[in-house]
C-alpha cells in the first residue's frame, strides 16, 4: 500500500546540532558508554540528614506510644483489671480553703481594676443551696460585695431567701471589694450565671456553676481527681437530686463505700463534690435514711459554718 504522505527524516547528520537551542542550560549525559567510570556522587546536605534522623526518631517514639496505648486498652477491657483510683489521688496539691486568695484577675480576666461581678439567676421554688454554701466559703477567702434582688417575674419570695446572705453590714466603697456576688430570684428553669455581663453566654445548671465558683479557690487537682469530682457532682445532680428512688439508693450505697475509705468523697479535703452532694441530700429529704458513713460525713459538713448557715434556710 503506498504511503499517504512523506516526512523528512530528523536523524540525519548535523540535524540535532543545527536545531538544538542555545538558551537552555547544559545537563550531564546520562547515556554513557558501558565500562566508563560512574560520575562522582554528590555530597548529602547535612540539614537533610538531620531531618531524616529526626523523622526516624519521631516514628520510633510514635510506635512506642502506640504500643503503650494498646497495652492500656487491653488492660482496661479486661474484666479483672479494675483498680481503686482513690489510692493515687493523695498526690494532688490540695490547699486549705482558708489559705490566701488566688489571683482573681488571672481566673476571671483583668478589667483594669474593675470589680469582678458574678450574677446568678435562680428560681426561689428550688433554691440552689450549693451556691449559697460556696458563697459563704468564698466570703472566708475574699472581700465580697453580696446582694440579693427579686425579678419582676417572681411574685413573692420567702423572707429567709431574701436574707440568704445574712444581714448585710454597712457597705464599704465598691473599690475595696475583690468580688461582687449578686443573686437574683427569677422565674428560670435552671440557675444561670454570668461574670462578664456583656460579653459571655450564661453558664447554666447548679452543678456547672458550683464547679466554676469552687475553682476560684485556686486548688489544683490531677486529671484522675478532677474526673472523680466531676463524676460525683453529676451523680448528685442527675441521680441523687433528680433521679428515682432506686437511683438514689444506689448513689447512697456508692457514697457509703467511698466514705468508708476517706473522710470526704474525693480524698481528704473538702471539694465541690461534697458541697453539691450534701445539698442534694438535704433537698431530697433522704438525709435521715442515709447509711452510717454518709451520716458521719454529713455531720462533718454541718460542723462547718457555711453548711450550718444554709441549714437555717431549710427550717
Amino acid at each position: 500500500m503506498p504511503a499517504m504522505y512523506k516526512v523528512r527524516p530528523l536523524h540525519g547528520a548535523g540535524v540535532l546540532a543545527e536545531h538544538l537551542p542555545t538558551c537552555m542550560y547544559p545537563l550531564p549525559n546520562l547515556h554513557r558508554a558501558p565500562g566508563t567510570a560512574a560520575p562522582p556522587q554528590e555530597e548529602v546536605d547535612p540539614s537533610l540528614q538531620a531531618l531524616e534522623s529526626r523523622q526516624e526518631e519521631i516514628l520510633k517514639r510514635l510506635y512506642e506510644l502506640k504500643s503503650a496505648v494498646d497495652g492500656l486498652s487491653k488492660m482496661i477491657q479486661t474484666p479483672d483489671a479494675d483498680f481503686d483510683v482513690t489510692n493515687i489521688i493523695q498526690t494532688d496539691e490540695f490547699s486549705p480553703l482558708t489559705a490566701n486568695g488566688a489571683d482573681l484577675d488571672l481566673m476571671l480576666g483583668n478589667d483594669y481594676g474593675a470589680l469582678k461581678d458574678v450574677v446568678i439567676n435562680a428560681n426561689p421554688s428550688l433554691p440552689p443551696l450549693s451556691l449559697l454554701v460556696i458563697h459563704s466559703l468564698l466570703c472566708e477567702r475574699y472581700k465580697i460585695l453580696s446582694a440579693v434582688h427579686t425579678h419582676s417575674s417572681v411574685k413573692s419570695v420567702p423572707e429567709n431567701l431574701l436574707k440568704c446572705f445574712g444581714e448585710q453590714t454597712k457597705k464599704k466603697p465598691r473599690h475595696e471589694y475583690q468580688l461582687g456576688f449578686t443573686l437574683i430570684w427569677k422565674d428560670v428553669p435552671k440557675p444561670q450565671m454570668k461574670f462578664s455581663i456583656q460579653t459571655m453566654c450564661p453558664i447554666e445548671g447548679e452543678g456547672n456553676i458550683a464547679r466554676f465558683l469552687f475553682s476560684l479557690f485556686g486548688q489544683k487537682y490531677s486529671a484522675v481527681t478532677s474526673t472523680l469530682i466531676d463524676s460525683w457532682v453529676d451523680t448528685a445532680i442527675f441521680q441523687l437530686k433528680e433521679g428515682s428512688s432506686k437511683e438514689r439508693g444506689a448513689v447512697l450505697r456508692s457514697m457509703n463505700a467511698a466514705l468508708g475509705k476517706s473522710s470526704w468523697l474525693v480524698g481528704n479535703e473538702l471539694t465541690v463534690a461534697d458541697v453539691v452532694a450534701w445539698c442534694a441530700l438535704q433537698q431530697t429529704g433522704t438525709a435521715n435514711t442515709a447509711p452510717a458513713n454518709v451520716q458521719k460525713w454529713m455531720k462533718s459538713c454541718e460542723n462547718l459554718a457555711p453548711f450550718s448557715s444554709v441549714m437555717k434556710l431549710l427550717k
